[in-house]
């Protein structure tokens, strides 16, 4: 199989996801602005979860833009991490119809933590199918500490349990590791030609 499959069947996957999220936003009734008011905690939650979309397929197609090769271990850590993607609506509409409430947010925690793991699988598959620990991959990505997906890691398992402490704080914690990957993977960014 060639990368391109694997990166256009990940794109719709992740498009898909997208849509789902913004179909789960219901036309409000009436004509006046206040009646966006009820709206607010699913826009909000949708945005977030938009943000967090973006994010992974930015960085998805930054590491396949820097592989040349994919095999079956690929395929299968690709799927178990578009598995986790694919709860992000459901977690998403949970938290916005509930108004951030504790339980929703600790699961919204949950979801983005196994995001975050099952990144790494992903990661590591990479690197194995395109020369191993002497190839490219492995020279920019294992080379380097990466502080920023230690950290998010840090920051989710500190999130779910204060979900319970106090659901402002903990979705604090997810606009901040949100913020922390707006820019993409550094190690691979800076080293690719993005036109493709």
């Amino acid at each position: 199989m060639k990368k391109g499959r694997l990166e256009a069947f990940s794109n719709g996957v992740l498009a898909i996801i997208i849509t789902i999220m913004v179909l789960e936003m219901k036309v409000p009734h009436g004509d006046h602005l206040s009646a966006l008011a009820p709206l607010f905690p699913v826009v909000l939650s949708y945005i977030l979860s938009f943000v967090y979309i973006g994010i992974y397929w930015n960085n998805h197609h930054h590491f396949m833009h820097a592989a040349t090769h994919v095999n079956g271990k690929l395929l299968w850590a690709n799927l178990h991490l578009l598995f986790w993607l694919s709860l992000i609506p459901l977690a998403t509409a949970w938290m916005g119809e509930n108004h951030f409430a504790a339980a929703t947010m600790a699961m919204y925690g949950f979801v983005l933590l196994m995001c975050s793991v099952a990144w790494q699988p992903f990661q590591y598959a990479l690197i194995s199918a395109n020369g191993g620990s002497q190839g490219e991959l492995a020279r920019m990505i294992i080379g380097s500490r990466d502080w920023k997906g230690l950290l998010a890691l840090l920051l989710y398992l500190i999130a779910i349990p204060m979900a319970f402490v106090s659901s402002w704080i903990s979705g604090l914690i997810y606009i901040t590791v949100a913020s922390m990957w707006l820019v993409p993977d550094r190690r691979i960014e800076g080293r690719n030609d993005t036109d493709s």
